[in-house]
């Protein structure tokens, strides 16, 4: 424990963090008691939007949960009071998934996406096929401001068996519990799949295996803002769920998913050639530890030709704790640049860090919308990456 106090010493040497922090969402405060899932994106003006689930009861997965969202015109500086996007009556809405459409020409500022799922009764209970998990999408065309209907593609992205729910979920793959992401989807910028919407994602299939096998994580696409989707072949890691994904240069990309079965405590990555259709590799990733968490990665643009990757997770093993950023200048094969965000050395504390959501908001610096002090409050926080 004091070497490793030690390194993050001198990594803060290294890179000095940002004193600005902000808190965003806090237990008990507009309506919810707690605040979950946060997910954030810039916008081609400036703003930045973050999202969460709003749980109006307490701390469970499963119950009264909202979608909301706050703005910040500022960077962050400041935020709007809350706005509750979707209030699915007393069931779950949640697992925001947003990313902005930046080459649609008929909307140059930019079309908001926002991905999410619903549910009807407690994850157990969907995987032994006593609820249904669904997948919606809403759009904005003016920044946030209103909002269109919302729009089903469960029958397009999930593969339910469970007619007596809804007649057009009849998919042999009997795929249950469904979650997108968590934190923000991405549009390919460049190469073959140029204006492809990606959303990572994942979901149990059968019944409940108690090693947690049964989930697999995948993706799915859009090339076409929408109409018709795509579904990616699934992660070969039984247990892989909790996912989010980034691109790489000429048409590849990156997932980052969370090992549910928690015998390796670290990333599973894997890589596609093919714009997140298929898996050319994927593995255990040692220079990422996580302890069964949400991460999040980024795009944060190229040198010499490689795509410079940000990926923020709880970096210790055991425990949801010492909150980290880590750079890979070489398409996420190496790891070894590291900045601390957020951590406690008090074994004894409950746990600190969390889940988080990362967005670039300049050359050198990128935000984290983070979970801390036991789910109590979603902070907001600029780090400056490069110096």
């Amino acid at each position: 424990m004091k070497a490793f106090l030690l390194v993050l010493f001198c990594i803060i040497l290294q890179y000095p963090l940002s004193a600005q922090e902000t808190l965003v969402f806090e237990a008990g405060q507009e309506g919810h008691a707690i605040y979950r899932i946060p997910a954030i994106i810039s916008l081609p003006n400036g703003d930045l939007m973050a999202f969460a689930e709003g749980r109006v009861n307490g701390s469970d997965d499963f119950g009264d949960v909202n979608l909301v969202m706050k703005k910040s015109h500022d960077g962050g500086h400041t935020w709007s009071p809350l706005q509750t996007l979707v209030d699915y009556d007393s069931l779950q809405a949640g697992n925001p998934a947003p990313v902005v459409d930046l080459l649609d020409p008929d909307y140059p500022e930019g079309v908001i996406f926002l991905f999410y799922n619903t549910g009807n009764n407690h994850e157990y209970d969907v995987r032994i096929k006593k609820g249904v998990r669904e997948v919606w999408l809403i759009k904005s065309y003016d920044l946030g401001r209103t909002w269109t209907e919302p729009q089903n593609i469960t029958a397009q992205v999930h593969r339910p068996n469970f007619p007596e729910f809804n007649p057009d979920y009849q998919f042999a793959e009997d795929w249950r519990h469904y979650a997108n992401t968590p934190g923000h989807a991405f549009q390919f910028q460049n190469g073959p799949h140029k204006g492809r919407i990606y959303v990572a994602a994942n979901h149990s299939s059968g019944g409940p295996k108690e090693d947690w096998s049964d989930y697999q994580a995948h993706g799915f696409y859009t090339d076409d803002r929408g109409e018709n989707f795509g579904v990616s072949e699934s992660l070969e890691f039984g247990g892989s769920n909790e996912s989010i994904a980034a691109e790489l240069t000429g048409g590849r990309m990156i997932l980052s998913s969370r090992n549910q079965k928690g015998d390796i405590r670290q990333r599973i990555l894997a890589f596609s050639s093919d714009g997140g259709e298929t898996w050319d590799e994927q593995y255990f990733e040692e220079q990422l530890p996580d302890p069964v968490c949400q991460a999040s990665i980024l795009d944060l643009g190229e040198k010499e030709g490689k795509t410079i990757l940000a990926h923020s997770n709880a970096a210790d093993e055991k425990d949801r704790n010492y909150l980290t950023v880590k750079i890979s200048y070489d398409e996420g094969k190496t790891w070894d640049h590291v900045i601390p965000v957020d951590f406690t050395s008090n074994p004894t504390k409950l746990p600190w860090t969390a889940y988080s959501d990362l967005v670039k908001l300049d050359e050198n610096t990128l935000g984290i919308l983070y979970e801390r002090d036991n789910y109590r409050q979603i902070v907001f926080k600029p780090i400056r990456w490069r110096n």
